[in-house]
């Protein structure tokens, strides 16, 4: 985990809320010189700051509302940072807990070098990820509901459907005619229509996102597609989620980011276990664990190599050996700006 150590004169700790905010400023000899609670809006956090603002840095608490701190802090020219909430132990472990305290230790953090920092995505591709991660919500959101007409079927012991509910002209209006109560008919209406209206918004935005790629980064969004088992939704997920390779130092970092490897916990030369299973990004776990199991669908070498070592370490560690091993592909064509390469892939 990267921590913040760059020396400054005053350190600024923010408990951001979603209308609240309560901030405490440090000097460099760990002196309070502010300590206030705030309306969340930029006038009132910059009028309280502005005796600082020479020699200033400020953190926060990643959380859902940090957006705008991080907009103004830049226009500021203010450096920010943003805390990695799962690792923040000292403000969620205390025994004591409100906004005043926690304002002061994420200020004695930044004042430290413990402060534990997590990304800050640049607002130039932050509302294309958002919509990106919205558009996943609502295929969740479809999925249910076919879910919902599958098991209301199964429910009254009706026959099975003959073809896939998820394919538009299998769903038909004689779907909710197999139900005998009115009441279950207009729910499975209901959900049909639901399922239609999905269809056309996520197409919408599925349009939207691949033509936006092609204007942020379209030789990176071809080579990542490059790879067997990433489309054109995998691929850009690699590409916002990310946003840019050169972020990571080496491989190793961008697999764990991606939760694709896990770290053990030792004690007196002893093994007590493995950790930190949700620090990183849960978007890209799910995207390499599709490619894996889309490359397997796919590809007959891919399948081989699979059985292969299924049988040495089972097909739950093969599986994930296998997406670890697309991450580093996706890694070095990334900065390489190469097309993937299925004889160098497996050879190893």
């Amino acid at each position: 985990m990267r921590t913040y150590k760059t020396p400054h004169a005053y350190y600024c700790g923010a408990d951001l809320h979603a209308r609240s905010l309560f901030v405490n400023v440090l000097d460099d000899k760990g002196t309070t010189r502010l300590s206030q609670d705030l309306p969340a809006n930029p006038a009132a956090f910059l009028d309280a700051v502005k005796p600082y603002r020479e020699g200033l840095v400020v953190g926060c608490e990643c959380m859902f509302a940090w957006y705008w701190l991080a907009d103004r802090c830049e226009r500021e020219s203010i450096p920010f940072v943003l805390g990695h909430a799962l690792a923040m132990k000292a403000i969620h472990g205390g025994k004591a807990k409100n906004d005043r305290l926690d304002a002061e230790t994420i200020a004695g953090l930044l004042r430290g070098g413990f402060f534990p920092m997590a990304d800050v995505y640049p607002k130039a591709k932050r509302e294309t990820r958002d919509l990106l991660r919205r558009r996943s919500f609502s295929v969740r959101q479809r999925a249910q509901l076919i879910a919902h007409i599958q098991n209301t079927n199964s429910q009254y012991n009706l026959p099975p459907f003959d073809k896939k509910l998820t394919d538009k002209g299998n769903r038909t209006a004689q779907i909710a005619d197999r139900f005998e109560h009115p009441s279950t008919r207009l729910s499975i209406a209901s959900d049909l229509n639901l399922i239609d209206s999905y269809d056309t918004q996520i197409a919408a935005l599925e349009a939207h996102l691949v033509k936006s790629a092609k204007v942020d980064d379209p030789a990176t969004f071809a080579f990542l597609r490059t790879v067997p088992g990433i489309g054109p939704i995998l691929g850009l997920v690699r590409l916002y989620e990310v946003d840019a390779i050169t972020r990571f130092a080496a491989v190793g970092n961008f697999l764990s980011y991606s939760r694709l490897v896990t770290c053990t916990h030792e004690s007196a030369g002893k093994v007590k276990g493995v950790g930190g299973r949700k620090i990183g990004n849960a978007h890209l776990k799910w995207a390499f664990s599709e490619a894996a199991s889309l490359m397997l669908r796919s590809g007959p070498a891919a399948r081989s190599w699979m059985q292969r070592q299924a049988k040495k370490r089972g097909k739950k560690k093969a599986h994930a050996i296998l997406e670890a091993r697309i991450g580093r592909t996706v890694y070095h064509l990334w900065r390489k700006q190469t097309a993937f390469d299925p004889k160098k892939f497996l050879a190893a």
